[in-house]
């Protein structure tokens, strides 16, 4: 298993984790829920440790998330068995010093024998 399929494990993780972080939290007011007469249905007192821990989860997921995609950048650069396309290479073209020659059928003639 190479280095860049190891972080790519790790940035599927830690998107599914903060999605479900991001989805957990409660709105903070604001937004398109007042504009819309859903500002009184929000809790006056919540829990604030809860919303703290959500929150510096949040900071943290999206940080480690950046950090493995530059990483991810990095292990890319340092794998040595990359391939490059032949068609972008000039010496990997066929030369060929005789053209392509396609045969051609010639149409079939009736002759007056095979009306009647």
């Amino acid at each position: 298993m190479s280095t860049f399929s190891i972080f790519l494990i790790l940035i599927v993780v830690v998107a599914f984790l903060l999605v479900v972080v991001i989805m957990v939290q409660n709105p903070k007011g604001g937004g398109l829920s007042s504009s819309f007469g859903g500002g009184g249905s929000q809790q006056v007192g919540g829990v604030k440790k809860t919303s703290d821990f959500l929150d510096k989860s949040t900071w943290a997921l999206a940080s480690l998330l950046l950090v493995l995609i530059l990483l991810s950048n990095i292990a890319i650069g340092e794998t040595d068995n990359t391939q490059e396309s032949k068609a972008l290479d000039s010496s990997a073209a066929p030369t060929t010093s005789q053209p392509i020659s396609v045969p051609v059928q010639e149409p079939i003639l009736q002759t007056d024998s095979t009306k009647e």
